[in-house]
């Protein structure tokens, strides 16, 4: 794995050479490129001024900001080297935080950090013990691509995981979605059969089939296309409207079912076992 960024973990004093590791691997996702439809060639996009229709080259071009209706104010390079933040190499630890504490809409982009060096991987393994200990996670700053850029360290199994987070300010407030649950009541019977369904479903988060069939689907249907096979469609299954006490009843019977099979199938293996252990005793 090749890193994309090298630099130091600052606390107080201690200081860890570090690399960072893309976390996410893009090539997973396929992408398209478009054609012309008569002779399937690479289509190339002009920038054009909407106003006169004339094709601009990439130095015709500059940067606005607008900041009434119709009206803007150049920003030039010169202008975006006067607030340009000065890139240190250092990610500088202000605090560490319960993880309670960051809201899930904050996390942004994931990203691996590795110890840079037989030297630093005493002082990182420290760190991301320590870190797992204290159930703490490291709030810090550094200067990306010219600007600063709030992280997240994290302890994952061996090793500690970065996040970039988002400022609070650009998260949306979710009181602004409509509809929500201030006026709506809801049954306490329906929430009891509620809970019994989520009790009755409750597993572990490792045994949830975490894949992307959509991607899988895709992947198929371009490889049968170059094999010049035919592509058969899927007929998406309408779903039925049903009353809410009906199909939680419904739902919790269809979730006991596999348990109980489960149970049915360990006592009848322990009948079996205690068999044999008799056989053997008596045999004995």
């Amino acid at each position: 794995m090749r890193a994309i960024w090298k630099g130091h973990i600052r606390f107080s004093l201690v200081t860890i050479p570090i690399r960072v590791y893309n976390a996410i691997d893009s090539a997973q996702t396929l992408s398209f490129n478009l054609l012309s439809k008569e002779g399937h060639n690479p289509v190339a996009y002009e920038k054009k001024d909407k106003v006169t229709g004339q094709v601009l080259r990439q130095e015709d071009i500059v940067k606005g900001f607008q900041y009434e209706p119709g009206q803007f104010v150049i920003i030039d390079e010169e202008d975006f080297n006067k607030v340009r933040l000065k890139s240190t190499k250092v990610i500088d630890i202000e605090g560490f935080v319960k993880a309670s504490e960051v809201h899930p809409t904050l996390f942004d982009a994931p990203y691996f950090i590795g110890p840079d060096g037989d030297v630093a991987a005493k002082t990182y393994a420290l760190l991301c013990k320590t870190l797992k200990e204290s159930g703490k996670v490291g709030v810090g700053r550094v200067v990306l691509r010219d600007r600063e850029t709030v992280v997240l360290l994290t302890p994952e199994k061996n090793g500690i995981l970065l996040y970039k987070l988002r400022y609070p300010n650009e998260v949306k407030n979710i009181g602004e979605v409509p509809q929500l649950l201030e006026d709506v009541k809801v049954d306490k019977a329906q929430i009891k059969m509620a809970k019994m369904l989520v009790d009755s479903m409750t597993k572990q988060f490792v045994d949830i089939e975490m894949k992307d069939h959509y991607q899988d689907a895709l992947r198929s249907m371009i490889q049968a296309k170059i094999d010049g096979k035919e592509i058969v469609s899927v007929q998406e299954e309408e779903t039925p409207v049903v009353d809410i006490m009906t199909a939680l009843k419904a739902s919790i019977e269809k979730a006991k079912k596999p348990m109980e099979k489960a149970k049915g199938k360990q006592a009848k293996e322990k009948k079996k076992a205690t068999k044999e252990v008799k056989a053997r005793r008596k045999a004995g």
